[in-house]
């Protein structure tokens, strides 16, 4: 073990962009053994050899550049799919109301009835059923 630390010293490792290569070796793989469809296993080969050169790369800054280009277009996708994740569990405890004056969302805890809701936005008072 102390010589594989020793040998990877200098080298960049995984990062985000590896495990999405890596990711994308994997499901590429197996769609190519189930449709049996060559150029896709030959696609999902290429992707293993490039996340395992990018790992044991020493060019670390380069490495770095291109996780950083990836960070960029990922992070927006999957804080969309965290903001969709905390809005279907908030549902379940909250009533999203408009405000209708000037439309800004408001929640309200459900199964409390009928409430009257002010709109901390314009103080614009309205009733709605939760």
């Amino acid at each position: 073990m102390d010589r594989f630390r020793q040998w990877m010293m200098g080298r960049y490792g995984p990062d985000q962009l590896t495990y999405a290569l890596l990711i994308g070796y994997l499901v590429l793989y197996l769609v190519a053994q189930i449709a049996r469809f060559g150029i896709l296993a030959l696609i999902a080969m290429i992707l293993l050899v490039l996340a395992v050169v990018r790992m044991f790369s020493r060019n670390t800054t380069q490495r770095y550049r291109e996780n950083q280009a990836f960070l960029r277009f990922w992070n927006p996708i999957s804080g969309w799919f965290r903001r969709m994740k905390y809005n279907l569990q908030d549902r379940q405890a909250n009533r999203i109301f408009k405000c209708p004056n000037c439309s800004s969302r408001l929640r309200v805890p459900r199964g409390r009835g009928k409430v009257e809701i002010t709109c901390p936005v314009c103080r614009t008072r309205f009733i709605k059923k939760t």
